[in-house]
């Protein structure tokens, strides 16, 4: 197995450039997720390290080879795509081993190659039927199969469930993070759902207009995102933004119908600002500064979505007995310690 390194990588198509001199280290092992809203680049890297689409300008190595112009097939990478591209003529067995096959590898290894991914993948039942026998997440799988039969260095996935319903995509995702922790493959994600990105990487990188905005451990981007797109984007649901200005070493927020006092070095008065709070560092008390719009009850926790009186919208993550109900008039408190505050211009995150 390999890392993977990027050095000022850019993509450009004619005078249009898409990527924007990317550098990122993926270690050996490591599973890295590209997350972003559409648009954002993160498919168009991602087949810039399979080789699918060339490198305008910078250089990518997989472990200590510069394989930035080399073909696809020489790289060794294997990617899973968001179609399952199986041959419905095929059985999963002919489907799994076909790669190997066009190679010229002997039959008797390329059954042993697939008899050993279908058992990882819990395949072993399924090997005689077609793909139109099959769920989407059993389709899914045996595409997974046909990359693990490869031995590739890096397994590749673009957006791999984005075709599934809600409850097969969390049972792939279970598949995958298991995967991944049995055969210790480096791996890299696309997705633009940041639950995936969230509960299967080790490190992600969050993208934007073609730039990466911010890389870290998952829980560290969430506790201390650098600017409000990453704030807003990790967190499902979303952090709550509320317009403020700074005045009198304090911020103003009408949103809250308060001010706030902050534990950090302010910029000068006037300055307007943005107040982020997630959904679960605010509480609602009895008062009359926010109604109640709407609920939704997922059993042990709720989320109660709020209009203030300057017509911004919040979401309070609720659990216990006692719950608001549409059309309550309710206050809310928060420990200023939870909030961050970020700059309305540039977006910056102020520390």
């Amino acid at each position: 197995m390999s890392g993977v390194t990027l050095n000022n990588v850019i993509k450009r198509y004619g005078n249009v450039q898409v990527v924007h001199g990317i550098d990122l280290q993926i270690d050996d092992g490591e599973f890295c997720v590209f997350v972003g809203p559409s648009g954002c680049g993160k498919s168009t890297l991602l087949r810039m390290v399979a080789g699918l689409e060339e490198t305008t300008e910078g250089q990518i190595n997989i472990g200590p080879r510069d394989v930035t112009h080399m073909d696809p097939a020489q790289r060794g990478v294997a990617m899973v795509f968001q179609t399952y591209a199986l041959y419905p003529h095929m059985t999963v067995e002919q489907n799994m081993g076909f790669g190997l096959k066009m190679n010229g590898h002997p039959s008797r290894e390329i059954q042993e190659k697939v008899r050993e991914a279908s058992s990882i993948l819990k395949l072993d039942d399924y090997l005689d039927r077609k793909p139109k026998a099959l769920s989407g997440g059993q389709r899914q799988r045996v595409a997974i199969g046909r990359a693990i039969v490869r031995g590739p260095e890096v397994f590749l996935f673009d957006e791999p469930l984005s075709n599934l319903d809600a409850e097969l995509r969390v049972e792939m995702r279970v598949e995958i993070a298991r995967l991944h922790n049995e055969i210790g493959a480096t791996m890299i994600y696309v997705t633009h759902d940041q639950v995936e990105a969230m509960t299967l990487a080790d490190k992600i990188v969050v993208l934007r207009s073609g730039r990466i905005e911010q890389v870290g451990a998952p829980m560290d981007l969430y506790r201390d995102p650098d600017n409000k797109f990453v704030a807003g984007f990790i967190g499902s649901p979303a952090m709550n933004f509320l317009d403020g200005q700074v005045a009198g070493g304090a911020v103003t927020v009408p949103g809250l119908d308060q001010t706030v006092q902050m534990n950090l070095t302010l910029p000068a008065n006037e300055t307007r600002v943005s107040l982020g709070l997630r959904p679960e560092h605010l509480e609602i008390i009895p008062g009359e500064t926010h109604q109640v719009e709407l609920t939704e009850a997922l059993g042990g926790v709720s989320y109660a979505y709020l209009v203030a009186s300057t017509g911004e919208r919040l979401i309070v993550e609720e659990r216990g007995d006692q719950r608001s109900k549409i059309g309550d008039t309710v206050g809310l408190q928060f420990d200023p310690a939870r909030a961050m505050l970020f700059d309305t211009e540039s977006e910056a995150r102020i520390r």
